[in-house]
């Protein structure tokens, strides 16, 4: 039986709230250290990391390179969220939320930023007139699917992925709680794909928003979960992800910035993404 906690008539915060990321919360927000970031020499500089919503962003940039858009050449700068990157004044001024992922873009006169994955893939893929729908139907889908994606993502994330994997204790109601609800996206998401390939149309970036979550879910590659879940038993889901998996552009996005699949010192902190073939 978990502890019975009655809610103060005012929150404070009394020390810190355990568990792995606690250095890292605080209830309030803005710049901690005075850092500029660096910059480099292509029209898109990316401040990010390699967990799902950055690799969502470079897995785009990697098939906009594939697909023939030169333009979308970009530098990767690693921002280590448990060195406190993302809280320098140089971050935030780029997301004041101190988030990753976030983009500069500079393909133009002038610069200006880009937060929160969903609004960097939408920025990326009407610039370049790719993996984006054009019919009005399949679009409105597509942005559902991508819409979705971002409201599931927390509820995946901060909420079965911290109780189950990160949290200092772990409590029988919180994982239940939340492992129905992932159990159930992973359900839309077969249901959705038993009749089709892709989330909306052709491959867009509603499946690889999905993906960089879902899929890797799926793949066993999160939280380490795969037996617990029963991913195993989302068939269509399996095929969707494997799918996804086998393309050489995401290959290549999943590698940026110290994801799951990089090679320890295979990649430099600042690189082109073009040299990652």
């Amino acid at each position: 039986m978990n502890d019975i906690y009655t809610p103060p008539k005012v929150w404070k915060l009394e020390g810190e709230n355990g568990g792995q990321f606690a250095a890292l919360n605080r209830p309030t927000a803005g710049a901690r250290e005075e850092r500029d970031l660096p910059v480099g020499e292509h029209p898109f500089q990316l401040y990010s990391l390699g967990t799902p919503n950055g690799q969502k962003v470079t897995i785009l940039f990697e098939e906009l390179l594939a697909a023939g858009h030169a333009g979308a050449e970009y530098d990767a700068w690693k921002i280590e969220i448990m060195k406190q990157d993302q809280f320098t004044s140089g971050f935030v001024a780029v997301n004041p939320n101190s988030k990753i992922p976030a983009l500069i873009d500079r393909s133009g006169d002038t610069p200006f930023r880009v937060f929160e994955s969903g609004a960097i893939l939408l920025h990326l893929a009407e610039k370049f007139g790719a993996f984006l729908p054009t019919d009005p139907e399949l679009r409105a889908e597509m942005l559902s699917w991508l819409m979705w994606q971002m409201g599931t993502a927390p509820l995946l994330g901060g909420g079965f992925g911290h109780f189950y994997a990160y949290a200092p204790e772990r409590y029988r109601y919180p994982i239940d709680r939340y492992t129905m609800e992932v159990k159930r996206q992973l359900d839309v998401l077969d249901q959705h794909l038993a009749t089709r390939e892709f989330m909306a149309g052709d491959y867009s970036i509603a499946d690889i928003a999905i993906f960089a979550w879902h899929g890797q879910l799926a793949l066993g590659r999160q939280y380490d979960a795969a037996e617990f879940l029963d991913v195993a038993s989302y068939e269509n889901v399996q095929r969707w992800a494997k799918a996804i998996d086998a393309r050489p552009a995401v290959r290549r996005g999943l590698r940026v910035n110290g994801s799951p699949e990089r090679t320890p010192g295979a990649i430099a902190e600042r690189h082109s993404a073009a040299d990652l073939d």
